[in-house]
């Protein structure tokens, strides 16, 4: 994966998830929204996703000096759920999560503060 480009819906809901947690960068809150998505096990709804917003960042943005570790997440997420793991369908499949972990943020109502994401994760380890 070379480069990630948001469409325009999910660019608007980081946005507004932006002024609620202080997060002033797209990656971090990215970051977050791929990482929830994983740890819900289901398989995304498989729907075609515009990259029609200018929010576009390379694959190392993403992942900063943890880019090979957010591609094993991607990775192992794809076996457990009995995917293929060609770099197609991990491309597919981490585009899908990461814009079902930005709505599932975004749409929640719970996340006001960057408290409320931390509570987030923290609730998710237990």
């Amino acid at each position: 994966m070379k480069q990630i480009r948001l469409s325009q819906r999910s660019k608007e809901k980081l946005s507004r998830l932006k002024g609620k947690t202080g997060i002033k960068n797209w990656n971090i809150l990215c970051r977050w929204a791929l990482c929830y998505s994983l740890s819900e096990k289901t398989i995304p709804t498989d729907v075609e996703i515009p990259a029609d917003s200018n929010l576009e960042m390379s694959w190392y943005t993403f992942g900063g000096e943890y880019s090979d570790l957010y591609d094993a997440l991607v990775r192992a997420w794809c076996i457990e759920m009995g995917l293929p793991t060609d770099d197609a369908a991990l491309q597919k499949y981490f585009h899908l999560n990461l814009e079902r972990g930005i709505a599932h943020l975004s749409g929640t109502g719970f996340i006001k503060s960057l408290d409320d994401l931390i509570s987030l994760a923290v609730k998710e380890q237990k």
